[in-house]
Order: C-alpha cells, then structure tokens, then sequence
C-alpha cells in the first residue's frame, strides 16, 4: 500500500488574552510607565524647535542644529546601550533612558534665554533618552514573553505609546495659546512625567540572567556570549523602510500644502487618522499577520508600502488646478493604505530581530537595529524634501523603487542561527 503524504497543518491565529498580554508587557506598572513617559514625549517632542526659537530666542538654524546633534550621539551611544542589556539589564536601561531625558528637560529649563550651549546640551541628553529607549523596551519584553505573544506585547507597547504621545501631543497644541510661559510650563510637566515612569519602569526590576552564569565553565567567552547575527541586508532594508513613519509628519503635509495647495486640514486629519489606526490596529494586525513568518510579514509590508507610494504617485500626477480637492481626498484615502504598511512593518521588524538574535547578544543585536531605524529617521526628512521639489515621480517612484528592493533583499536574506519556529506558534520559542 502507498504511502500517503500527510496533511500540512493549518496556521492558526493566536488568542489575544489581556491579561497574558499585560504580563507579557511588563505588568500595569510598567504599562503605566509607558503611558506616562509617552506623554511626556507628546507634549515636548513636536515642539522642542518651536521651545528654542520663541522662549530661548535662538535662531532656527542653531536650534536645528542642536536637534540633530542630539540625534547623532544618541545614534553613536546604542553600541554602549547594547553592551549594557546584554549584560543583563533591562528594566534599569529603560528606566535610565527615561532619567536622562528628565536631566534634559532640566537643563533646558534652566537655559537662559540667548544660550544655545545649554540648549545643545538639553538637545544631546534628549536625543541619547530617545534612541536608547526603544531597544531597551524591546530588550524588556523579549525577556519577559516568547514567541509570538512577544510580538503582541510588542505591538501592545507601540500601541500605547502612538496613544500616550496623541494625547500629549493634543494638550500642548491645546496649550499653545498661553505663549511662552505655557510652553516652559509644559517643559516642566515633561520632566516631571520621565521622573515618574523612570521610578515607575525602575520598580518592575526585570533583568536576564547573564549568560556565562549558565554556561558550562569549560565554554569559550564567545560561545557564551554568542555573536550578533549579521543581518546586513535587514539593516540596510530598514534605512528605507523607516521612511514610512515619516510620511504623515513630513511628506504628506508638505505635498498637500505646497503641490496641491490644499487646506492644512487635510494634514492634520491624515495625521490623526494614522494615530488612531496605528493605536486601534497595531495589536490585532500584528496577531493577524503571525499565520506567516516574520520575514515574510515584512516583506509584505514593504509590498504593501511601495503600493501606497504608486498610489500617492498616481493621485499626485493626476491632479490639476480643478481637482485639487479629490486629490487631496484620494491622498488621505492612500495614506491609509501607507498606514497599514506601517503597522505591519512595526509589528513584524523588532520581533524579527528578537527571533534570530540569540540570548547572549539580543541587546547587541536590537541596539544595530535601532541604529538603522535612527539613521533612517535622521536622513528621511532631507530626502524627501530634496525630491519633493523634483515632482511626484522623483518623490514617490524613488520610495516605492527603494522599499521594493528592499523588501526583496528581506525575504531573500538567509536567518543565520534562527530558532526553529512555526508561523502559528503559540508562546513558546519564537522563529523569523
């Protein structure tokens, strides 16, 4: 009698319970630190430049200039961040990066008006909180949660975050009327809100244990430590994937405003309605998409971004001096498209670096990652104002062009030491 060949088992989508998800997630303390340090970051971030130009009466240049010179040695100090969670740390970094941006808006309190050294200073410390706090949080979860109930603690936490800085984001608009006094005031509540969740994130004490304190003593330092996988094409693919999270701040704005002369309602409202999304979506899309791998979930999302690039091409191209207003519309309609790229690239990036770093030098290897994820963000607003001006083909065909390519040189990278998992896994050791 023949043999038969088996059935292949069918994927299955993992419950989402939120309770398992909240323990997952660090617990309601930690939950509660997020919260509060990601409104503390609304209510200054998006308006750090206008705090140096109208209260410290610095020009526009040097207050820029500052600004990315913080980013620069936030990226320059991740090396550092990755030594330091891969000798076990992890609810400390956290809590650290949260104090350091607290010793910032210190300093940028007490800045007199006219001094830019003090405000570089402020700039640095706020940029160093900055860039290290996403690897450390990530770090925290993967210590905390397998497989993919990882993934959706992970997701839970930018979803609270998008959360937390909407509506701080909200209430400093709100208090922008006040002048200059409301925006040293909502300084002084920013500072306060890291002091808070760094005490709070400080009080959960997670830490891993060290990896040499379970090694046999005969093992090598390196087989201890294990090495961070290479993942060159994956870093060199996030550079341009990270684009996407600044096509609503930047991109769409200035399109609508100066290509297609439209209301600055439209911005506001793709703005919000990529807030929203991303808070009420983040954590069933990424629980969705785990019936694939993770790299073939990001490179789905680089598919599903370069076709919101064509589309912004194709409504952008189209548009003429009488349809301003359905063009307008049809970018709000693509931008939601571009959005759920978003999510699915978020939900699907991290988690991957998680999957194939091994214990030893996961801190190493999220901290390459946040690296990239950084660069990105640093060189996506000169790029895109340098082809904007060049038309919707120079802008837009040159994004989807890059994320094609770069979503092909995800799905082809070979996983160097990747833990075996299946794409329906439940918690348990995790796989790309």
């Amino acid at each position: 009698m023949p043999a038969t060949t088996p059935a292949p088992a069918r994927t299955r989508v993992p419950k989402v319970r939120p309770r398992a998800l909240l323990r997952a997630s660090g617990g309601p303390r930690y939950a509660v630190a997020l919260a509060v340090d990601a409104l503390g970051t609304g209510l200054l971030r998006p308006f750090l430049l206008l705090y140096g130009v109208t209260v410290l009466d610095l020009s526009a240049f040097d207050t820029g200039l500052a600004m990315t010179a913080g980013i620069v040695l936030g990226l320059l100090c991740m090396p550092a961040v990755g030594r330091w969670l891969d000798r076990g740390a992890r609810s400390t970094v956290v809590a650290a990066s949260m104090l350091i941006r607290a010793l910032g808006v210190a300093v940028l309190v007490a800045t007199p008006p006219g001094h830019a050294w003090p405000f570089t200073a402020a700039a640095l410390l706020l940029g160093i909180g900055n860039q290290a706090w996403p690897a450390a949080h990530a770090a925290l979860v993967a210590t905390l949660a397998h497989g993919r109930e990882r993934d959706a603690a992970l997701a839970a936490g930018r979803a609270l975050r998008n959360a937390g800085m909407g509506v701080g984001a909200l209430l400093a608009t709100a208090c922008l009327a006040g002048g200059t006094s409301a925006l040293q005031a909502l300084a002084a509540v920013t500072g306060t809100a890291y002091l808070a969740a760094a005490a709070l994130a400080r009080s959960v004490r997670v830490c891993a244990e060290r990896p040499e304190n379970t090694a046999a003593p005969s093992r090598s330092a390196a087989a201890r430590d294990g090495h961070p996988p290479r993942m060159r094409a994956l870093l060199a693919a996030n550079v341009v994937y990270v684009f996407c999270l600044n096509i609503p701040e930047i991109a769409l704005p200035l399109i609508l405003l100066t290509q297609l002369h439209a209301s600055p309602v439209w911005s506001a409202a793709i703005f919000v309605a990529n807030t929203v999304l991303v808070v009420v979506l983040q954590v069933p899309l990424t629980v969705l998409m785990s019936r694939y791998t993770r790299r073939t979930a990001m490179t789905i999302a680089g598919v599903v971004l370069a076709a919101s690039y064509a589309g912004f091409l194709a409504v952008t191209s189209l548009a003429d001096g009488d349809g301003r207003t359905w063009a307008a519309a049809g970018v709000a309609a693509v931008s939601v498209v571009c959005t759920l790229g978003e999510i699915v690239y978020t939900g699907s990036a991290t988690a991957l670096v998680t999957a194939l770093a091994p214990p030893g030098a996961l801190g190493r290897a999220l901290a390459r990652f946040e690296f990239s994820s950084g660069f990105g963000l640093a060189v996506s607003p000169a790029a895109i104002t340098a082809l904007a001006p060049h038309g919707p083909a120079a802008l837009w065909g040159t994004l989807a062009a890059a994320t094609l390519v770069s979503a092909s040189a995800v799905a082809t990278e070979a996983d160097p030491a990747a833990p075996n998992e299946q794409p329906h896994a439940t918690p348990g050791p995790g796989g790309a």
